[in-house]
């Protein structure tokens, strides 16, 4: 009886780092696209810049 229980240790083992990826992961999605969104528009000005100089 004074053991932990399988499933109770397999949530401590998978469950909270699970957790803390899913939590950061959406935490951080709004700076992930804004970010992409910024090299894609500084590709779209270098291509332009590009064009002009030929």
């Amino acid at each position: 009886m004074g053991t932990m229980p399988e499933w109770t240790m397999l949530l401590a083992n998978v469950g909270f780092p699970s957790a803390v990826a899913l939590y950061l992961l959406f935490r951080f999605e709004k700076q992930i696209t804004a970010q992409t969104l910024a090299i894609e528009d500084l590709k779209r000005k270098l291509v332009t810049k590009n064009e002009e100089d030929e």
